[in-house]
């Protein structure tokens, strides 16, 4: 009879994954086993403020977020009645099914409510009206507002005139930061060790499908990656551009503490990775494109065994359906988790994260 000491005991649960018919789905507990109380001083910097860019995070207050969202998914905080004074306008002048609704579902979750423009068609902006002025009528609306433009620069014009939070529900090509937050949920869910900030034993060889100089999704997760430097040993970027990172990204890639390699062959280097992020679709000023759409991923692809594959969804022909009911799917739940991260979110910026926190949960 093996005895297991209790340190391997809390390892074995901390890592235990759950595989149903959807995919793989990590457990939520690993993000609280070891530092269960909130930090409330590391997520203070976010309290009233405007989410432009995933830059705006560190690692600490990444995974301060998590562990709110974590004790969210399993309801071990009441939070359905603390925005219940507060209304949500979500702007969407750019079609989206997942970022609008989770963010409206996360504040209806809490108790508020919420004001939608499902596209540009219906605003004051089909007729000429400038984004600075329709600002202005927000704060006479609303208390918080999120934008999905398809213009970069519409995030700072709609500003001028807003003296409520914003948060970028993805601008052109430029950032999608709430997207990255929901990806790095799902991956810290899926690796809770990541959660100890100290380098761990198993380093990640984590591999980008895309071109994060257009592609806003892969844009902010490349920039969250960054930050966990002591648990990443390489950054593989795979795209059929000559130039997929363009001039801003090519500058803090360039001071990246993480090796990043660019390839053009996603057959070459498929075997090795174990984090795939995939994205084919980029918005580029006058449409959509389908960027990289020779990499594809189904249940024959030579991945690890263990590899996971995540994709900010809408997918097209780049990842088969196929690998839906492997445990390499993590994008079905990577979407579960986003309503949580972002009722997180609006807790921690509206300030009331105090208020649904017991006392022995607090640091």
């Amino acid at each position: 009879m093996v005895i297991k000491t209790a340190a391997k005991v809390e390892h074995i649960v901390q890592s235990e994954l759950k595989t149903n018919l959807i995919g793989l789905c990590p457990e939520p507990e690993g993000l609280i086993k070891f530092q269960p109380k909130i930090c409330l001083q590391k997520l203070k910097g976010l309290t009233y403020r405007s989410i432009l860019s995933a830059d705006l995070f560190d690692t600490e207050m990444l995974r301060e977020l998590a562990k709110v969202a974590a004790y969210l998914q399993l309801k071990k905080i009441s939070a359905d009645e603390v925005l219940n004074d507060k209304i949500m306008a979500t702007a969407f002048f750019e079609a989206s099914t997942r970022t609008r609704l989770s963010f409206e579902s996360a504040m209806l979750r809490l108790g508020g409510k919420t004001l939608s423009v499902a596209e540009a068609a219906l605003t004051g902006e089909a007729k000429g009206e400038k984004l600075l002025d329709i600002g202005q009528m927000f704060n006479s609306y609303a208390d918080i507002v999120v934008i999905r433009h398809t213009q970069q620069k519409a995030i700072q014009e709609l500003s001028e005139y807003l003296r409520i939070p914003i948060i970028n529900g993805g601008n052109g090509s430029d950032e999608h930061p709430t997207q990255a937050l929901a990806d790095w949920y799902a991956l810290l869910k899926w690796k809770p060790d990541l959660m100890l900030g100290a380098a761990s034993e198993e380093q990640l060889h984590l591999g980008i499908v895309g071109t994060p100089g257009s592609m806003r999704t892969v844009k902010s997760f490349l920039i969250l990656a960054l930050l966990f430097r002591h648990n990443i040993s390489q950054i593989t970027i795979v795209s059929e551009m000559a130039d997929p990172l363009g001039v801003e990204v090519q500058s803090f890639c360039d001071s990246s503490p993480i090796p990043i390699d660019i390839q053009n062959d996603l057959q070459e280097v498929v075997g090795e990775l174990d984090v795939i992020y995939m994205n084919s679709i980029a918005f580029l000023g006058d449409g959509y494109r389908t960027l990289g759409s020779r990499f594809k991923l189904d249940k024959d692809s030579r991945l690890k065994k263990d590899a996971v594959v995540l994709h900010p969804l809408a997918r097209k022909d780049e990842l088969d359906v196929s690998l839906d009911h492997t445990r390499h799917n993590l994008y079905f739940n990577q979407a579960d988790g986003a309503v949580f991260i972002r009722q997180a979110l609006l807790l921690i910026i509206f300030g009331r994260l105090e208020q649904v926190l017991p006392d022995h949960l607090i640091e």
